[in-house]
């Protein structure tokens, strides 16, 4: 999705909330459960551009009907160096339903965990307030 890739590329939350359905669910790296809802994703979304540096996806792999996608990226979390994937499925809107991010290498994963638990009393904020953009 376009949309997507050039509002992370942008750090534009208001723009990535945009591209999520309502019944969106994300799969996180670094927790166990899933979030499901547009309104908790995004702030997470939100907060990971607050602690994602030198963000840039390297390659895009997309299926024959362009519903899932795949997109490669490199970045940079508190001074380590992170390889990731975000993977990405569209519903009959072109909306993402599902989103679930992986990322390595450990040392990489457990910096990000640790920037994003800091980022998470205002995550929580977010969604209660119902921010999705």
């Amino acid at each position: 999705m376009e949309a997507f890739k050039k509002a992370v590329e942008a750090r534009d939350g208001d723009a990535l909330a945009a591209t999520l359905a309502e019944n969106v669910v994300f799969t996180s790296p670094v927790a166990f459960k899933p979030y499901p809802g547009k309104p908790i994703t995004a702030a997470i979304l939100r907060g990971v551009l607050r602690v994602f540096e030198d963000f840039r996806y390297v390659r895009e792999i997309v299926s024959a009907d362009g519903r899932d996608q795949a997109l490669v990226f490199e970045t940079t979390v508190d001074g380590k160096t992170a390889n990731g994937c975000d993977f990405l499925h569209l519903d009959e809107n072109g909306l993402i339903d599902e989103l679930t991010v992986m990322v390595r290498p450990l040392s990489a994963a457990r910096a990000l965990a640790d920037a994003m638990a800091a980022q998470f009393p205002r995550i929580e904020a977010e969604a209660a307030r119902g921010m999705v953009g």
